[in-house]
């Protein structure tokens, strides 16, 4: 079984960092690609590793990545 779960990869220092919010897990990488090939590993080990009331606690079934217009200065 497979899930389709939201990454969301920002630049920190020389890296990246790569988040996926649905179950609060993070991983890194030099590229963009790396964090979330990373991430993807990370989440399959969560999922195999975390047992029924760990994953059903931590899952958040709708996250929604927007952007909002604010005025600056």
């Amino acid at each position: 079984m497979s899930r389709q779960l939201t990454a969301i990869v920002e630049r920190e220092g020389d890296g990246y960092v790569a988040l996926c919010p649905e179950v609060d897990v993070a991983s890194q990488g030099d590229t963009v690609a790396e964090a979330r090939d990373n991430l993807a590993e990370a989440l399959t080990l969560f999922f195999e590793t975390a047992g029924a009331e760990e994953i059903d606690r931590r899952l958040r079934n709708e996250v929604y990545v927007t952007q909002v217009e604010v005025a600056v200065g």
